[in-house]
C-alpha cells in the first residue's frame, strides 16, 4: 500500500474541511429554513444544536480519523470488525450523493455562462424548466439534454484532475484557491445586495424573531437537521480528512473553527439572500413573505429574476453562479475522497487506480441524471439518501460508538491529549444523550411522514425504485464490501 498522504499545512486541512461543509445547501437551504422556523428566534435553537450536536460530532469524527489514521471502513473495523459495514455505508452514501451533486454544479456552470447575456429572459422559471432542462414527468426520462451533459463532462474533468494529484498537491491546493475565491465572490454579492432598495425590508423579514416558535419542538428538530446536514457529518468525509492530519494536530480547536466558519457562511448567505429577496419584493410591490423560496427554485428561478433587475446585472450573475460552482466543486472533491481512500486501503491499490475507478464510476452513473427527467430523479434520490442515509447512519454511528463499543472515553482521552481545548461532560452528554434522542426523533418523524404520503406526490413505483431501493441498496452493498478480506498488513 502507498505511504499515507498528509496535509501540507493546518490551513490546508481547515480549508478542505470548510470546503466540504460549505456547499450549495448553505446558500439555498439555510435562509429559507431559518425564516420558516421563527426568523431571528431560530438562531437560539440553531446555536444550541451547533454546540450540542454539530461540534461534538465533528470532534468525534476528527478523533476517529486522527487516532486510527484510516478511511471510514478501516477506522470502524479497528473499533470492532463487526462495525466495518457502518464505514462502507457512509462511503456508499457519499458515492450516491456524488452522482447527482455534479448535475447541480453543471447547471450553475451553464448559468454562469448565461449570465453574460441574461439568456433566461423575462421568465426564468420557464427558461430553467422548459428551455434549459426540457423537463418531462416523474419516471419519464426522455432524451439526453446537451445543456447538462456538456458542462457535466467539464466538471468531472476538473474534479478528476484535482483528485489525481493527491491530497497535498491536489485537494489542498484546490481549496486554497476555491475557498478564498468563494468567500470574496459571495461577500461582494452580499455587499451589493444589502445596498439595494428594499434590502432593509428583506433583512427585517429574515431577522424579525417570532418568539412563540421557541416552544415548538419541530423548530428545534429543524435546527438540528440544518446543523447535521450542513456540516458533512456521517458522510465519511471528516473521518477521511482528519486521517491525513499530522499526529500532533489540535483536534478540538479544528472542530470549533470548522463549525463556526460553516455557520458564519450560512449567516452571510441568509443576509445576502434576504437582501436580494427584499429588493425583488420592492420591485414587484409585494411583501417579502410572498417571494421567499428555498432550494433549487431559489437559485435557478428566483435569483435570475433578481439579477436581471440589478445594476451591472451580468457581473453579479457571474459572481453568484460562479460562487455556486466553487462551492459545489469543493464539496465534490471532498465527497469523492471518501471512496478513493476506502478503495485504496481495502484493495491495496495505488491512488491513481482508485481515482480512475471511483471517479470514473460515479461520473458514469451521474450521466443518468442528464436527461429530461433528471430533475425528478435527483430530487427523489437526494431526499431519500439524506433522510434514510445520512441521518440514519449518523444515528447508528453515534449509538454504536458510544453505547455498544463504549469508545467515548478512549476517544475523549485521545482528543484531549493533542488539543488545547479539553472536552469533558458537555461532550460526553451531548453524544450519549442529546444527539441520539434528536436523531431518533427525526427518523421517527421521517418514517411517519413517508409511510402516510408520497414524497412530492410522485408515483409510488418511482419512489420505490429510485428512493427506498437506493437507500436500502447502499446498506446492502456496504455489508457486501465487508466480505472482501483486507490486505495482510491490516489483518
Amino acid at each position: 500500500m502507498e505511504k499515507r498522504s498528509q496535509w501540507g499545512t493546518r490551513l490546508g486541512f481547515l480549508l478542505a474541511a470548510m470546503g466540504s461543509a460549505i456547499g450549495l445547501g448553505n446558500i439555498w437551504r439555510f435562509p429559507a429554513t431559518a425564516y420558516s422556523n421563527g426568523g431571528g428566534a431560530f438562531f437560539i435553537p440553531y446555536l444550541f444544536a451547533l454546540l450540542t450536536a454539530g461540534i461534538p460530532l465533528l470532534i468525534m469524527e476528527y478523533t476517529i480519523g486522527h487516532k486510527y489514521r484510516s478511511s471510514a471502513p478501516r477506522a470502524f473495523r479497528k473499533f470492532n470488525k463487526k462495525a466495518e459495514w457502518i464505514g462502507w455505508w457512509q462511503v456508499g452514501i457519499s458515492f450516491v450523493i456524488n452522482t447527482y451533486y455534479p448535475i447541480i454544479v453543471a447547471w450553475a456552470l451553464m448559468f454562469t455562462y448565461f449570465s453574460f447575456t441574461e439568456a433566461w429572459g423575462a421568465d426564468p422559471q420557464n427558461f430553467f424548466l422548459n428551455d434549459f432542462l426540457s423537463i418531462s414527468e416523474p419516471g419519464k426520462f426522455g432524451s439526453v439534454v446537451p445543456n447538462v451533459l456538456i458542462p457535466l463532462l467539464l466538471i468531472w474533468a476538473v474534479v478528476f484532475a484535482i483528485l489525481y494529484r493527491g491530497v497535498k498537491k491536489g485537494i489542498e491546493v484546490a481549496n486554497k484557491i476555491f475557498i478564498p475565491l468563494l468567500m470574496v465572490s459571495f461577500l461582494l454579492i452580499v455587499i451589493r445586495a444589502v445596498t439595494l432598495p428594499g434590502a432593509l425590508e428583506g433583512l427585517n423579514t429574515f431577522f424579525e424573531p417570532n418568539w412563540d416558535t421557541i416552544f415548538d419542538g419541530s423548530v428545534w428538530i429543524a435546527a438540528y437537521g440544518q446543523i447535521f446536514y450542513s456540516l458533512s457529518i456521517a458522510f465519511a468525509i471528516m473521518i477521511t480528512f482528519s486521517s491525513y492530519l499530522p499526529k500532533d494536530s489540535d483536534i478540538t480547536n479544528n472542530a470549533f473553527i470548522t463549525g463556526f466558519a460553516n455557520s458564519s457562511f450560512e449567516l452571510l448567505a441568509g443576509i445576502g439572500v434576504f437582501s436580494a429577496l427584499g429588493f425583488m419584493a420592492a420591485q414587484q410591490g409585494q411583501p417579502v413573505s410572498e417571494v421567499v423560496q428555498g432550494g433549487i427554485g431559489l437559485a435557478f428561478m428566483v435569483f435570475p429574476r433578481i439579477i436581471s433587475q440589478m445594476p451591472a446585472s451580468s457581473f453579479f450573475g457571474v459572481l453568484f453562479f460562479g460562487s455556486l460552482v466553487l462551492a459545489g466543486l469543493s464539496s465534490m472533491v471532498s465527497i469523492s475522497e471518501t471512496y478513493i481512500a476506502a478503495l485504496q486501503e481495502k484493495f491495496s491499490i495505488k491512488r491513481h487506480t482508485a481515482v480512475s475507478v471511483g471517479v470514473g464510476l460515479s461520473a458514469l452513473v451521474s450521466f443518468a441524471y442528464a436527461n429530461q427527467g433528471g430533475l425528478f430523479l435527483l430530487d427523489t434520490v437526494d431526499y431519500f439518501i439524506n433522510n434514510y442515509g445520512v441521518a440514519l447512519v449518523g444515528l447508528i454511528e453515534v449509538v454504536v460508538v458510544v453505547w455498544f463499543l463504549r469508545q467515548l472515553t478512549p476517544l475523549k482521552d485521545h482528543a484531549n491529549k493533542v488539543s488545547d481545548i479539553k472536552i469533558g461532560a458537555w461532550w460526553s452528554f451531548s453524544l450519549s444523550v442529546i444527539t441520539p434522542l434528536v436523531l431518533g426523533f427525526m427518523m421517527i418523524q421521517n418514517f411517519r411522514t413517508d409511510f402516510t404520503e408520497n414524497y412530492e406526490g410522485y408515483p409510488t413505483a418511482f419512489l420505490l425504485t429510485y428512493g427506498w431501493a437506493v437507500a436500502l441498496g447502499v446498506i446492502i452493498i456496504g455489508v457486501l464490501f465487508t466480505l472482501k478480506k483486507w490486505p495482510k498488513e491490516d489483518v
